[in-house]
């Protein structure tokens, strides 16, 4: 499995719209509208870094508003106890 996080910047005025795009997207767990440097924070997971290439390049790349991304691929997941719990 391969887990990775997804930054992305966002035009002006497509924050809806790119939100509504990706949020359903297969993949992803969340998508987060965040302020700072990064308009949108994407968290995803696939079988394969070849799914998680063909997600960056089929998707995000060509969702329109979306002006840069930059991809944060995890080594390994921690579960907390607290987010266990959350589970259930």
């Amino acid at each position: 499995m391969v887990h990775a996080f997804i930054l992305a910047k966002v035009e002006s005025g497509k924050d809806n719209d790119v939100l509504n795009e990706v949020k359903n997207a297969p993949g992803v767990h969340h998508a987060t509208p965040t302020y700072g440097e990064y308009d949108l924070h994407i968290d995803v997971s696939f079988k394969t870094k070849d799914e998680l290439d063909t997600f960056i390049f089929d998707k995000i790349r060509r969702t329109p508003g979306i002006t840069e991304s930059l991809t944060l691929i995890a080594f390994t997941t921690y579960e907390t106890k607290q987010s266990a719990q959350q589970q259930h």
